[in-house]
């Protein structure tokens, strides 16, 4: 069995003949500061073998593969939000608009998330003059490259997913947290509105790609819509305009024989998780561990083995040392123990992580769950 029939069999709960170890990325400054101390080369292309920089900081790391490895078409706006500079302040911050609309602050030099200041998103007439005339479905959304990939399963070593989109994060991102809450109170017609038009589309660009022959591994959605303190949306709200959207996905899916679906939502979900699970989402990711300390256990317990999992390793124990990560290790052992899971650092390795101590937990996991 390779990579990727081994991956799709622990997740089935069925028989396998190794257990991959998995990673999510890392942090651009990461990779930097590897460099910098000389354990990847200055120059990470490698045009002859067809590796990606990610990949071959994985495989010099001891990593099997990547969760998240999705094609498809394009599910957002096109095109994008032209980004332009609106003004340079005199504190040295640049005010500027993001392909998704939102007004932001960014400084040079200084890398976090950038705040958002405004959106071009805020009515109906913003809507239909900037989004919707980008939310149209046409032949130019369904990547030939994309396809290929999704079709070729006999050569395929490692899972492949295909990107299903996002039913309300990315929505998040167009009108801001503070817009999206006003807009259902100001105008809850055009908030739905919103999220029919752009399931819709997403919907068609899924159809259109698994009707001209993509066979994904698995199916995946990006939301991000929780923080430390639960979700951004009311949990009745996303059930009420979001759940039955998911349905149509994962109907859809299943006509054509992909029953691993799986979603990437940072911060606490358990409020979320009911609506993604009655609609066919079985897949949580990254389980973030946080500091509320989230595990698939207490959600395994409530509904059952048909919930799957991918990620829940604390990366912070990344920065401390061989003892933290056998700790980690033992922790994660028992819950791969239950089946259906498949531990993956709960995000992208922070450059807080030292490169001997991901190289030990990429080693010593592979022997735990190999033995």
């Amino acid at each position: 069995m390779n990579l990727r029939q081994n991956t799709r069999a622990i997740l089935h709960d069925e028989a396998y003949d190794y257990f991959p170890v998995v990673h999510f990325g890392y942090w651009d400054d990461t990779v930097r500061k590897w460099q910098a101390e000389d354990h990847l080369p200055a120059d990470l292309a490698d045009p002859a073998g067809g590796r990606s920089a990610e990949q071959i900081v994985s495989q010099t790391l001891g990593f099997d593969f990547g969760w998240g490895d999705c094609a498809g078409g394009i599910t957002g706006l096109l095109p994008p939000i032209e980004t332009r500079v609106i003004e340079t302040l005199p504190n040295g911050q640049i005010k500027s608009v993001d392909e998704n609309g939102a007004i932001i602050l960014t400084k040079p030099g200084i890398t976090s998330i950038p705040s958002e200041v405004g959106h071009l998103l805020t009515d109906r007439a913003s809507w239909e003059e900037h989004f919707l005339p980008r939310l149209q479905f046409s032949s130019a959304r369904i990547s030939r490259p994309d396809l290929d990939r999704l079709r070729s399963t006999d050569d395929r070593a490692t899972p492949l997913g295909i990107n299903c989109g996002s039913l309300f994060g990315t929505i998040r991102n167009w009108l801001g947290l503070e817009g999206s809450a006003y807009l259902l109170i100001d105008d809850e017609p055009l908030f739905t509105e919103i999220i029919d038009t752009h399931a819709a589309l997403q919907l068609q660009v899924l159809q259109s790609c698994l009707e001209q022959g993509a066979r994904p591994d698995y199916a995946h959605f990006w939301e991000d819509i929780c923080c430390k303190s639960g979700p951004l949306i009311h949990p009745d709200v996303f059930e009420e305009k979001v759940g039955p959207w998911y349905e149509k996905f994962t109907r859809l899916l299943l006509a054509y024989d992909i029953d691993i679906v799986s979603l990437d939502c940072d911060g606490v979900i358990d409020r979320l998780i009911p609506t993604w699970f009655s609609h066919g989402v079985n897949t949580m990711f990254p389980i973030e561990v946080g500091v509320w300390n989230a595990s698939i256990t207490p959600w395994r317990a409530r509904y059952g083995p048909e919930l799957r999992g991918v990620g829940g390793m604390n990366k912070n124990v990344f920065a401390l040392d061989y003892a933290a990560i056998d700790q980690e290790i033992e922790r994660l052992r028992r819950l791969t123990d239950a089946g259906g899971f498949i531990p993956c650092p709960d995000h992208r390795i922070p450059p807080t992580a030292r490169w001997e101590n991901v190289q030990y937990y990429c080693d010593r996991l592979r022997r735990e769950l190999n033995r």
